[in-house]
């Protein structure tokens, strides 16, 4: 069994062999190199590509926000994202943290959770809501349509890293990463960070695009952000049957039978199917904040 494992591991494309690092750029400051992480470099390029883009869709006629309201949103949205995703990360997947409260300010070790994310996000999102007194629900539609950036390029960063890897594959795109030695071989495995960029980020955001651009989907509060919820969900769910479980639960249920990212896409899909399925009743007479035209 070694051997053959062996044999389809040399078979197959050798993480090394791509010569992708973590560090994207060596500053040398003050006596010191400080490493610039692509990782950080994909947090930074989904944030801005995600501002832009809300500008693109806030100035269309109906918009429940104007361009002022954009840029403060956006403070908003990256507090959310990193405090929400980091907290997120240390309740669901490493609450041995809590003994050591100074290792969840260590954001440089790494581990952000995408569900926690969103959640740090919705709240940022409710609070700017309550002080412009502007509608939350609308505010969670538009800005579902930028979150696909930041996943993509978040992916991504998870490729580089070597990190996040999938369970063990014979496919011809199959990747030998570091450090996943099993029985004294390195199997190689599905790029299932690969696979995440595109349904999440790609696939993900031709949805929406495609909802907001091309049906009223906008004017219906609810429907945008329950789209984004239940193909979200879903791509996740899915992926996960090709993601080797996280370490720290090997062994146990989240392991064997379902994995924690499949658990907590369950609620995520309920709630969007519930969103979308009520979004018509929340139609109402549309007057934008910026634009122009009245929207019925």
């Amino acid at each position: 069994m070694i051997l053959t494992a062996l044999a389809t591991a040399q078979n197959h494309i050798r993480f090394e062999d791509l010569h992708l690092h973590a560090e994207a750029l060596k500053i040398p400051l003050f006596g010191h190199e400080f490493d610039i992480k692509w990782y950080s470099l994909a947090y930074i390029t989904g944030i801005l590509l995600g501002w832009w883009y809300l500008l693109k869709l806030i100035a269309t006629p109906g918009s429940p926000m104007a361009r002022r309201h954009a840029d403060d949103l956006v403070f908003y949205a990256t507090l959310g994202i990193i405090l929400g995703g980091r907290l997120g990360y240390v309740i669901f997947y490493a609450p041995s943290m809590f003994v050591h409260p100074l290792q969840i300010l260590k954001l440089w070790d790494g581990g952000m959770s995408f569900h926690g994310g969103m959640i740090g996000t919705s709240i940022g999102i409710i609070l700017f809501a309550r002080r412009h007194q502007l509608n939350w629900l609308r505010i969670h539609d538009y800005l579902a349509g930028c979150v696909p950036f930041g996943l993509f390029f978040g992916r991504l960063a998870n490729f580089v890293n070597g990190e996040l890897w999938g369970k063990p594959s014979d496919l011809p795109w199959a990747i030998v990463f570091p450090r996943t030695v099993a029985f004294g071989v390195d199997p190689a495995r599905h790029p299932s960070q690969l696979y995440e960029a595109g349904l999440e980020g790609i696939v993900l955001f031709a949805i929406l695009w495609f909802a907001f651009w091309k049906t009223k989907a906008r004017y219906d509060p609810g429907k945008l952000v329950g789209l984004f919820l239940i193909f979200y969900g879903l791509a996740r769910f899915t992926v996960e049957f090709f993601r080797e479980p996280d370490s720290q639960f090997q062994g146990t249920f989240f392991a064997t039978t379902i994995h924690m990212g499949q658990v907590l896409t369950l609620p995520m899909i309920a709630g969007g199917i519930y969103l979308v399925a009520t979004a018509k009743k929340r139609r109402e007479r549309v007057e934008p904040i910026a634009g122009s035209e009245s929207v019925a």
